[in-house]
């Protein structure tokens, strides 16, 4: 089986179809999924965390040793020590009969060499992984993640996504 890479724009559904997925995989799940608060900092900023993907909703804590990053439309703070920490921990922690979910790849860590170390690994290797990638084609960590031998590629849209989880979870559950 080839890794699963799901693109599309943002809010099309890419991280909705990932966690149906992982509610209907029927094996353990690794990995990570980031969150964005929709509560802006004392400085204006969206923070960004990093949670184990096994986790549900209530079991999340939200502090600075998850914290990757805040944001909004012109300014970045990137934390790429936790990147290089937990999210390569995440990664590099999946056994086999698993899954390893990666929600989402993006632009962000881009410098975190552990972090890209741990996705190419565990792309090249044989634990699956369904993975949300940004669509953005100016970076070439996603670029090269997109190209990967190993990987297909799906392309999510408002009009296709209800077919593909369809599609992906008769893939899955084979």
């Amino acid at each position: 089986m080839k890794h699963i890479l799901i693109c599309g724009a943002k809010g099309v559904g890419k991280s909705t179809l990932i966690r149906r997925l992982c509610m209907d995989a029927n094996a353990p799940i690794y990995g990570y999924c980031t969150k964005m608060l929709s509560t802006a900092d004392a400085d204006g900023l969206f923070p960004i965390y990093i949670h184990p993907a096994r986790q549900t909703e209530a079991e999340r804590t939200y502090g600075s040793a998850n914290l990757i990053g805040r944001c909004d439309i012109c300014i970045r703070d990137v934390y790429t020590n936790v990147f290089n920490t937990l999210g390569a921990e995440y990664i590099t922690a999946a056994k086999p009969g698993g899954y390893i979910i990666m929600d989402e790849l993006g632009f962000m860590e881009k410098d975190a060499e552990k972090f890209k170390r741990a996705v190419f690994n565990a792309l090249d290797g044989n634990i699956p992984i369904i993975a949300a990638v940004k669509a953005r084609y100016d970076v070439d960590f996603l670029n090269r993640i997109r190209a990967h031998e190993k990987a297909q590629l799906y392309t999510i849209t408002p009009e296709n996504r209800d077919a593909l989880y369809a599609e992906i979870l008769g893939i899955i559950t084979r």
